[in-house]
């Protein structure tokens, strides 16, 4: 009788199969196609599975670009002795949280209430039924002081499970029951008058944001520093409307953008931002580059260009950083087919093993190598690289961390080609290619508005291609599903969350108002309408609808929403805000109603935790200001074309702009934006701008300066 090989068994005799993940489109999940674990994507066979082989589930939780990810593969997924062990006891499934956010979501919850931490890689032990019943996130290889090695985990684990069944399976119902609990205690309901917003809320989180704030560095907290840009968001908005901390949020907001601007955060080469940093000084970065990151603090930068700066921070400095990161987006993140992919890794390959920023470091003799001595020795200088390395023996990221000399300047736009020639030459680290609809949002509106404040007209065509790609790729009109995630321009079975749907309208929103193509209004529109019957059940708003039964029973079968912002606004932030949009262009009172019941959860959070709900408050800004609605109407024209921009460059907060047009882009018979109707331009055929709020429209302007004066007495309050 024939011995059965590995690809026929698993550890202990029951059937089984080779790692799956070979097949997979995910990057991340592709990373571990090699190991000797027995990965599985996460899904029903692989839970059946465990509950055929009545045993745990360990559910293995990262990402493409994650440094600790590489770092526990090598060190335990990739030995043979501890993927023997894991394959005999337990059924091992891997999961990219950048695809499934919504199992990241639940799973992290579970973490971080059973371990009081939370992170990447996320190590979680289900129940065959998606129960979770003990969690981490890095385990090392050996025991270290206070973490456990994960063979040990292992081990103990498999003892529980088999000696103590009982007891595991009650505390995983408990904890399942406990989040769906807090769930409900939180949730808002849709169908109701909305709650009244109130100012001194938003000056109210300014006040506790400044207690919080780093006034030397800049941003809020300490180590890690992550950037704040959701924040960062509402402080400028409220900066532009009249309060007693409007000139705090100025301050704060102009601190921390000259802070990550002059940092190892911001690539001081290619202009791109690194995740967060390690230090509280944003010296020392954590190298991976993200989508999302980018995507928001593109925007942020340019609208701080739009407010006008102030002295620690100019807007002539903040165009150009803002410049340098859209550049950075499409050099590094396009791809052929028009959307951007994910992000580029942390960790760099050499010589066959992972080096953390390896790319991106240098020692003096490196910086001799590309400039000679004269010039190596006074960028070393200005740019902060020592005798020892910062990060490794590599060397150190470069960065001034201060505002430059005129004659500092002069020296460093001659150095930066030549170095960032001489790095190219360098291995590069990989590049995650998955395209996620939300994010991919993020950087429509990010691109549509840079590229009209910064005067730079190929950013609103690349936010025009990343669109096209979206409405081709990841929209079903048919069935009207967004899909999350495609690789290769085909679209990845995977339903787009509630957060996709709110980025991707708010980015077509923002493209119309730049471009008034009114395909992207009717788009914006078709996806607000597609959330709203699919995320709002009896009258409760979820994040998702249930892509898994797995999922489901982890958060005690309740749908689940997620109020705080993360790396991107939640879900809810990012709806509340695509809604107040579309309710001011559509005339809708039905959702601006619902924009205001979402906004129902920002007391507690503004007086408690404004760093996680930026979102929220700044979509209260936007509300608060009316939003300003303004129609251009009349004919093409140079004159239209300076109304339009004035609207564009315009800090007043949540403006809406509709602009009137014969385009190319909508069908034939294709109905006004309704903001538009009944609008014109003067007898003589001289275009006008209408100014709208709380339903009352004023005289139509037709001249640039007085837009500019009445948009500017309007954001002070004026009636």
């Amino acid at each position: 009788m024939p011995v059965p090989g590995p690809a026929e068994t698993t550890g202990n005799g029951s059937p089984g199969a080779r790692n799956a993940l070979g097949s997979e489109p995910s990057a991340y999940l592709r990373q571990h196609a090699d190991n000797p674990v027995h990965w599985r994507p996460f899904g029903d066979e692989a839970f059946a599975f465990a509950a055929q082989r009545d045993v745990p589930v360990f559910l293995s939780i990262g990402y493409a670009a994650c440094h600790w990810c590489h770092v526990m593969a090598h060190e335990s997924f990739e030995d043979q002795e501890t993927a023997d062990y894991l394959n005999a006891h337990f059924v091992p499934v891997k999961v990219d949280r950048e695809e499934r956010p919504d199992v990241d979501s639940v799973y992290m919850a579970a973490t971080q209430a059973i371990s009081g931490e939370g992170g990447w890689p996320m190590s979680v032990f289900l129940t065959p039924d998606g129960l979770a019943f003990h969690a981490g996130t890095y385990f090392p290889p050996v025991p270290l002081p206070g973490r456990p090695s994960f063979r040990n985990i292992l081990e103990a684990v498999h003892e529980a499970w088999v000696e103590r069944r009982d007891g595991v399976e009650q505390n995983a119902r408990g904890l399942a029951a406990n989040m769906a609990d807090a769930q409900l205690a939180g949730a808002i309901r849709l169908d109701g008058p909305p709650e009244l917003l109130d100012a001194n809320l938003l000056s109210e989180a300014v006040g506790l944001l400044a207690r919080s704030e780093d006034p030397d560095a800049g941003g809020f907290g300490g180590a890690p520093k992550f950037p704040p840009s959701a924040v960062l968001e509402f402080l400028i908005r409220h900066a532009a409307a009249p309060s007693d901390t409007a000139d705090a949020a100025r301050d704060m907001t102009g601190r921390a953008l000259a802070g990550m601007a002059r940092s190892a955060l911001r690539d001081q080469l290619d202009g791109g931002f690194a995740r967060y940093s390690v230090t509280a000084d944003w010296s020392v970065p954590h190298f991976e580059k993200m989508l999302y990151d980018n995507a928001q603090l593109l925007r942020v930068y340019a609208h701080w260009v739009r407010l006008g700066g102030n002295e620690v921070f100019t807007a002539s400095e903040a165009a150009a950083v803002a410049s340098k990161c859209a550049d950075w987006m499409l050099d590094s993140l396009r791809l052929p087919d028009g959307g951007l992919a994910s992000s580029l890794d942390a960790d760099t390959v050499v010589g066959g093993v992972h080096h953390e920023g390896a790319t991106y470091l240098w020692t003096k003799e490196s910086l001799v190598d590309a400039l000679g001595p004269g010039d190596a020795e006074a960028v070393a200088g200005i740019m902060n690289i020592g005798p020892q390395g910062t990060v490794s023996e590599l060397g150190s990221p470069l960065h001034p961390a201060r505002k430059l000399t005129q004659a500092e300047a002069t020296l460093w736009e001659r150095a930066r080609p030549a170095l960032l020639a001489a790095r190219n030459l360098r291995n590069q680290p990989a590049r995650d290619n998955k395209v996620v609809a939300g994010w991919n949002g993020l950087a429509v509106a990010a691109l549509a508005e840079a590229g009209a404040i910064l005067d730079r007209p190929e950013l609103v065509a690349a936010a025009e291609a990343v669109a096209g790609y979206l409405a081709n790729v990841h929209w079903d009109s048919g069935s009207q599903v967004l899909v999350r995630v495609s690789h290769d321009s085909r679209p990845r079975g995977i339903g787009g969350l509630l957060e996709d749907y709110a980025f991707c309208a708010d980015g077509c929103l923002a493209l119309y108002a730049v471009t008034g193509t009114k395909r992207w209004y009717r788009l914006a529109e078709e996806l607000l309408l597609a959330a709203c019957s699919r995320f709002v059940d009896n009258g409760q708003l979820a994040d998702s609808t249930g892509e898994s039964a797995q999922v489901f029973n982890a958060q005690g079968q309740h749908a689940v929403l997620d109020p705080f912002d993360n790396a991107a606004p939640s879900g809810a932030a990012g709806f509340a805000g695509a809604l107040l949009s579309y309710a001011a262009y559509s005339g809708s009172h039905e959702h601006r109603l619902m924009a205001g019941n979402i906004l129902g959860l920002l007391p507690p959070l503004a007086t408690q935790a404004p760093r996680v709900a930026g979102w929220l408050l700044a979509t209260a800004q936007a509300a608060l200001a009316g939003p300003v609605e303004a129609a251009v109407a009349g004919p093409d024209s140079p004159l239209r074309s300076e109304l339009h921009g004035a609207l564009l460059t315009s800090p007043s907060p949540g403006l809406v702009v509709a602009l009137q047009t014969d385009d190319a882009g909508s069908p034939a018979g294709d109905s006004e934006v309704p903001l538009l109707l009944h609008r014109s331009g003067t007898p003589d055929g001289s275009p006008q701008v209408y100014l709208c709020r709380d339903m009352v429209c004023e005289r139509p302007l037709g001249d640039v300066a007085a837009v500019r004066s009445r948009l500017a007495a309007m954001a002070m309050g004026d009636p």
